[in-house]
């Protein structure tokens, strides 16, 4: 193979074409463009072995010949926050997402996500101008204008994060009510007496199935508990080690913490030590982890591991089942947390 490889090359001037590929391959091409196309009519063998010859040749489809074709762009748009308190989210959920999307003609394309705004402005501009086949987005809202005008338009899409809209729609979504129930549990079960949380801002799905979860817990165990709106998710982290710091300063301060993600769990220990008080003694934490940072610096923090990854993997599948099928099954999916509280392994 090699030798016919690097004679197409040489003999090839120019930008490698289908026929290229096909003299390589020693096939037709039209069998050549079918497996490009993962036509499944086409042998995986055939398919897969095509596809390595046609990366060896440095093969590019004419994206713009194929969108007059086919109508289809080849193009996966996703709509993603800077968001920095949850460690590794961005890069995460992409390598996940490049992931399931390996050995399929489609392209990535990100776009931002600004946290104060649902950005629906750039679901139209990507409707309008038919720039891709899907849409990928994070940070979903209970009643997500997204969701809804993309509802309207009949657009493929996959939410990372469920709504409350009553028609059903496909999402990826990590299960938030269990994570802050389980939470709440451990600190209960070492002793603690008084509880509090960091939530995620009310706008966001997910801040209510965390509420739920922690109230689910206190109210079954009877014990005090305080949740304050002065801080969120979003907050930075200079803003909560100052609260948790100025919150030691007055009556009956809480001794159990849940942390939605690892920098606000080290600010928060930040705080508290800055305050006198001793992780381990005075209070206990437990926190959502999405890397190895908080379990190697802070080793006595008890969390729950999130997988990114394995959530930007799976938004990838269930979009291309969504495009390929309106109707295919599988198109909402939860995805349970591993209830261990063990530092991550070195």
């Amino acid at each position: 193979m090699t030798t016919i490889l690097e004679s197409e090359r040489k003999r090839g001037a120019g930008k490698p074409t289908l026929k290229t590929v096909a003299q390589a391959a020693g096939l037709a091409v039209a069998t050549v463009s079918r497996a490009l196309a993962d036509d499944p009519l086409i042998s995986r063998t055939t398919r897969d072995r095509v596809r390595e010859i046609a990366g060896q040749l440095g093969y590019a489809p004419d994206r713009a010949a194929q969108r007059l074709k086919t109508g289809r762009t080849n193009v996966i748009s996703v709509l993603l926050d800077p968001h920095e308190e949850i460690l590794g989210f961005g890069t995460s959920l992409l390598y996940g997402l490049t992931k399931a999307l390996k050995g399929t003609p489609y392209h990535l394309i990100v776009m931002p996500n600004f946290l104060e705004t649902s950005n629906v402005e750039a679901v139209d501009y990507i409707i309008r101008n038919n720039l891709a086949d899907g849409i990928i987005f994070t940070r979903t809202e209970t009643f997500d204008p997204r969701v809804r005008r993309l509802i309207e338009a009949g657009f493929p899409f996959v939410s990372h994060g469920r709504t409350e809209f009553t028609t059903p729609h496909p999402y990826v979504d990590y299960d938030n009510f269990t994570f802050a129930l389980e939470a709440a549990r451990r600190l209960i079960a070492k002793g603690r007496k008084k509880l509090t949380i960091i939530l995620p801002p009310k706008r966001l799905t997910f801040s209510q199935h965390m509420l739920h979860g922690f109230m689910t817990a206190v109210r079954e165990a009877g014990i005090a508990f305080e949740i304050d709106d002065g801080i969120t998710l979003d907050s930075t982290a200079g803003m909560v080690r100052d609260h948790f710091r100025t919150r030691l300063t007055q009556p009956e301060p809480p001794d159990g913490l849940i942390c939605p993600g690892e920098v606000s769990a080290l600010a928060a220990i930040t705080g508290l030590n800055e305050g006198g008080w001793v992780l381990g003694r005075e209070f206990d934490i437990v926190a959502k982890r999405t890397s190895r940072l908080l379990s190697d610096i802070q080793p006595m923090v008890e969390t729950i591991y999130e997988d990114l990854t394995e959530a930007g993997e799976t938004l990838g599948k269930v979009l291309l089942r969504r495009i390929a099928n309106p109707q295919a099954a599988g198109l909402q999916v939860l995805l349970e947390p591993p209830v261990q509280f063990e530092p991550m392994p070195r």
